[in-house]
């Protein structure tokens, strides 16, 4: 494994994320990525349908850099509702699992007021690590 995921002695596994993951390599910043497409249009206003997009558009900016979701070490998610992103939690999951595998960065989630454009639910930043 290139990655080495950190997980204390005694606490819990955490479940969709890690706790902290240790890498060596070329270090890949992925911007924040929000629900459009690549012509920068909104396809719809629906939460899940925009963190799928959002999460898309990552792995498609990590595969420029020659990397893939495999290679994620860390993932801030900013959402405009809380109470939303919790609430749909259990279908994001298949929706995140279709675009980044079976891979769990280390991982933040917080609300924000709002984000720059005006329609975006969500906006994804990614942290990822090509090995040497």
């Amino acid at each position: 494994m290139m990655n080495k995921l950190l997980q204390p002695a005694g606490w819990l596994p955490p479940k969709g994320y890690a706790n902290g993951v240790a890498a060596r390599g070329t270090m890949v910043f992925v911007g924040g990525q929000i629900g459009w497409n690549a012509q920068q249009q909104f396809e719809s206003d629906d939460f899940v349908e925009q963190c799928g997009l959002a999460l898309r558009n990552i792995a498609e900016v990590l595969r420029e850099a020659g990397a893939g979701p495999e290679h994620m070490v860390r993932m801030t998610w900013y959402v405009t509702d809380r109470d939303e992103y919790s609430r749909r939690l259990s279908e994001l999951g298949p929706v995140y699992r279709d675009a980044m595998g079976r891979n769990f960065p280390a991982m933040t989630c917080v609300q924000v007021a709002a984000l720059v454009e005006h329609r975006a639910k969500v906006e994804i930043e990614v942290t990822a690590v090509i090995p040497d």
